[in-house]
C-alpha cells in the first residue's frame, strides 16, 4: 500500500507509511489550533484528526462571536495518502513548524475561514501521556506537541467578515498522534474503570516571554503528568523543533495551582498557577476568566465517528444555552487574561474534570462544584 509519502526518507519500520503501527481502533493522529484578540473580544478554534483503522477523518472550525459558538463540521471516509482535507475544510503545511494555513472554503453552511498560523516559539514535546486500566489494557498512549504563534487571515459567518491581524490575535497549535479513546468503543467482557479525569492546560503568552502549565492529577491530587514551561520567542537561526537550551525553553518545578469554580459547574472563575523558575525564582500567574469555550465546537465530543463517505453540519449555539453539567459540556477552554508580575498577557486554561477530585472538592462524576 504505497502512497506518496513513501517518497520520503520518514520510514521508522519496513512498513509503508501507510501501514497503521497497530490494529487498535483508537489509534489517531490529530491537529489542533486556537486563536484570541489579545483583549479577549473573540475566540477560535480548529482541528482535524486522521483515524486510520476506522478509515475516518474529521475536522472543525468553532469561532465565539457576540456570545454565540459557532461551529462547522466535517466527517468522511479517510485518505489513504493521509492528505488534510475533509469536505470544505483543508490543512496547508506551508513550512513545518514554522507556518500552518487552516481553510473552510466558503459552503453552505455559512461559515469560512482563510487563517494563517505562524509559529513565535519553537515546538515543544510535552511528557508522554500513557495509562493502563486496572485490568491491564492500555487505555491511552500519545504525544504531543506545542507551539505558540500568532494568527492573520479572515473568518466569515453568515457573510460578516471578521479581519485577523497578526500583530492583535495570538495563538497556540498542538499536535497529538498515538491512541487514546476515540468514536464507538468496542464491547468488552471485562468492567470499565470508574470514569476520572482531573485535567488541566495553560499555555499563555506574554509578548516577550510564553509560560506552559499542565497536569494530569488523580481523585486524591497526586499526580501522572505535570510540566511548566518558560518560553523565549524563537531567534531566527534557530531550528522551530530545537528544544533546551538553544530553542529558549526553561523547564519549572513545584508546580501548583488554585481554583475558584463557579458554583453548580467544573469551570473556574479565575485561577492561580505556580511554579519555579530555574533562572527567575518563583513565578506567579493570576488568570481572570473571559469566556468559556465548550470543545463540543470541534467535535470533541463525538471525533472519529463514522458518519459515513461525507457529511458536513452546522451548530450555532448560545453560551449561555450550554448545560454546564452535561458530558458534551465538560470539555472546555476557559479564554482569560493572564497577569504574571508586571506583564500581562493572554490565552486559555482548558480543563475537564471528571468523577470525583478531592482537593477541590468535586464529588460524583459530572456534579457541580458546591453541589
Amino acid at each position: 500500500m504505497l502512497t506518496p509519502f513513501d517518497d520520503y526518507p520518514i520510514h521508522s519500520s519496513a512498513d509503508p507509511i501507510a501501514h497503521p503501527a497497530t490494529g487498535d481502533p483508537n489509534h489517531y493522529d490529530r491537529y489542533w489550533f486556537n486563536g484570541h484578540q489579545k483583549d479577549g473580544h473573540f475566540y477560535f478554534g480548529a482541528a482535524m484528526g486522521h483515524y486510520p483503522v476506522r478509515g475516518v477523518i474529521d475536522a472543525a472550525f468553532s469561532v465565539v462571536l457576540g456570545g454565540v459558538e459557532h461551529s462547522i463540521f466535517a466527517s468522511g471516509t479517510m485518505p489513504l495518502d493521509r492528505s488534510t482535507t475533509v469536505g470544505p475544510i483543508r490543512i496547508e503545511v506551508v513550512e513545518p513548524m514554522r507556518t500552518i494555513r487552516y481553510v473552510v472554503a466558503p459552503n453552505e453552511q455559512g461559515i469560512s475561514c482563510d487563517l494563517t498560523f505562524r509559529a513565535t516559539t519553537v515546538a515543544v514535546e510535552e511528557p508522554r501521556q500513557r495509562r493502563i486500566s486496572p485490568a491491564g489494557i492500555l487505555t491511552s498512549d500519545h504525544t504531543r506537541l506545542t507551539q505558540w504563534g500568532t494568527w492573520e487571515g479572515t473568518v466569515t459567518v453568515d457573510g460578516e467578515q471578521l479581519r485577523i491581524d497578526a500583530a492583535d490575535v495570538s495563538g497556540t497549535r498542538d499536535r497529538s498522534w498515538g491512541t487514546r479513546p476515540v468514536g464507538q468503543q468496542l464491547t468488552m467482557n471485562i468492567p470499565r474503570p470508574e470514569l476520572q479525569i482531573f485535567w488541566l492546560w495553560a499555555p499563555l503568552h506574554f509578548g516577550d516571554r510564553f509560560t506552559h502549565f499542565a497536569v494530569h492529577e488523580y481523585s486524591d491530587g497526586t499526580r501522572w503528568l505535570e510540566t511548566a514551561l518558560v518560553l523565549d520567542p524563537v531567534p531566527g537561526n534557530v531550528a522551530p523543533w530545537q528544544g533546551t537550551p538553544a530553542g529558549g525553553v526553561r523547564e519549572g518545578r513545584n508546580i501548583r495551582h488554585q481554583l475558584e469554580f463557579e458554583p453548580g459547574r467544573r469551570e473556574i472563575t479565575r485561577a492561580d498557577l505556580w511554579f519555579d523558575d530555574p533562572a527567575e525564582g518563583e513565578v506567579h500567574i493570576e488568570l481572570e476568566k473571559v469566556l468559556t469555550f465548550r470543545m463540543r465546537g470541534l467535535g470533541y465530543w463525538t471525533h472519529g465517528a463514522n458518519h459515513g463517505e461525507l457529511e458536513v453540519g452546522r451548530e450555532s449555539i448560545a453560551l449561555a444555552d450550554f448545560d454546564p453539567v452535561a458530558r458534551t459540556s465538560l470539555h472546555l477552554q476557559n479564554l482569560v487574561i493572564a497577569k504574571m508580575g508586571d506583564r500581562t498577557g493572554v490565552g486559555v486554561l482548558e480543563q475537564i474534570h471528571l468523577g470525583p477530585h478531592t482537593p477541590t472538592g468535586l464529588t460524583g462524576t459530572v456534579d457541580g462544584f458546591g453541589s
